[in-house]
């Protein structure tokens, strides 16, 4: 690999957890446009780049649900990068008639103006009944309360030939809640976010197949101290477009066991992505714990740590992570934040020592046998 070839990127900004950058409307965006820049192939999910009303298609990032992104960096599943996407729509039957006429409008939306391929349309045959809670640590989340009845619809979307699905549920109105007013004036946690998290993983689980999940909610009122953060939600009647416009390129997601199957066939295809290919992974301090970087940490993939508070304190020292020593210590790196992080990608990538950046730098010191 030279310093001209794209230097696969994994970012994370975990979803219902408050994070200063990227707990709120696409808030991230701006920052994964500079990381994709940086590195000519982000790897990123839904939390990532959903902005409500607002999304910026870019052809470096890779728009990848977070369950794939676990499966992805243990090595279980490949990503191939696609032109396009059938995306299917499935509707939750709970959405009143006028709420569903309104998302409908910004699918038709979505073809005529930007070209997407999207369709067939379900909806399901009775309410999926979501419910929304708050974990002891401030994060958000909630359960199904028709899985059965979920998966079902999303069933028929791929049999009818669907390669992706977004999926859009009525979610219970919070108005008036102390939490929602908290979240639109920047100081609380996105209370609806855990459960979408909750539902995509639910549906790639069992099809494999690019998904997105976008709430049904009825309009706010308006509110005049609004947080700029979360504006990409107060400017439409629905949060489809994002999700729409971001499965419409989302890569296919291969297991392993097919490409054992089929692997002369996909030794032919150069544009595959397996978790080898990762150069870096960019994740906040105080959210270490998740499935995808610990794959990253054990295989020594370097960490690329960014300060951005967020209601988890699972941090590199709880970690242990500041201990390790040898080579494994090399490759746990620490930015202020994305914009240094970018600039680390960027040494990285041109074979620049990070070490050689900073001041003081330590001398080398002679190896002497024990």
């Amino acid at each position: 690999m030279t310093s001209t070839d794209p230097f696969p990127t994994l970012l994370i900004i975990p979803t219902g957890i408050g994070c200063s950058v990227g707990g709120f409307a696409g808030d991230a965006i701006p920052a994964a446009r500079l990381l994709a820049s940086a590195s000519e192939c982000l790897i990123t999910h839904p939390n990532v780049m959903n902005g409500g009303s607002l999304y910026w298609p870019d052809t470096c990032i890779q728009y990848v649900e977070g369950y794939s992104l676990n499966l992805f960096a243990a090595g279980e599943v490949f990503l191939e990068p696609v032109r396009q996407q059938k995306v299917g729509l499935l509707l939750d039957a709970g959405l009143e008639s006028d709420l569903k006429k309104r998302h409908l409008q910004v699918a038709d939306g979505c073809v005529a103006s930007l070209g997407l391929n999207i369709g067939p349309v379900i909806t399901t045959e009775r309410a999926i009944q979501i419910n929304l809670k708050k974990g002891l640590s401030g994060t958000s989340w909630g359960n199904i309360g028709e899985p059965d009845v979920l998966l079902r619809a999303a069933e028929k979307l791929k049999k009818a030939g669907a390669t992706a699905i977004a999926v859009v549920t009525r979610f219970p109105d919070d108005s008036d809640g102390l939490e929602t007013k908290l979240y639109r004036q920047g100081n609380g946690v996105d209370l609806i976010a855990g459960v979408e998290a909750v539902i995509s993983h639910f549906l790639v689980k069992h099809l494999l197949i690019p998904c997105a999940h976008a709430p049904g909610l009825a309009p706010l009122p308006i509110d005049y101290d609004l947080d700029p953060r979360t504006s990409g939600e107060e400017i439409g009647y629905t949060f489809l477009q994002s999700v729409l416009v971001g499965l419409s390129r989302a890569p296919d997601l291969i297991c392993k066991s097919a490409m054992k199957t089929k692997e002369n066939e996909f030794l032919q295809v150069k544009n595959i992505l397996s978790n080898r290919d990762l150069g870096a992974v960019v994740v906040p301090q105080g959210a270490l714990g998740g499935e995808a970087v610990l794959s990253c940490i054990e295989r020594f993939i370097p960490l690329i740590v960014v300060s951005n508070k967020g209601v988890l304190n699972v941090s590199s020292t709880k970690m242990r992570l500041d201990l390790l020593g040898g080579e494994e210590n090399n490759n746990i790196l620490y930015a202020e934040n994305y914009i240094e992080a970018a600039g680390l990608i960027t040494a990285l990538r041109h074979g620049i020592n990070p070490k050689s950046l900073r001041r003081p730098i330590d001398c080398l010191k002679e190896l002497h046998d024990e």
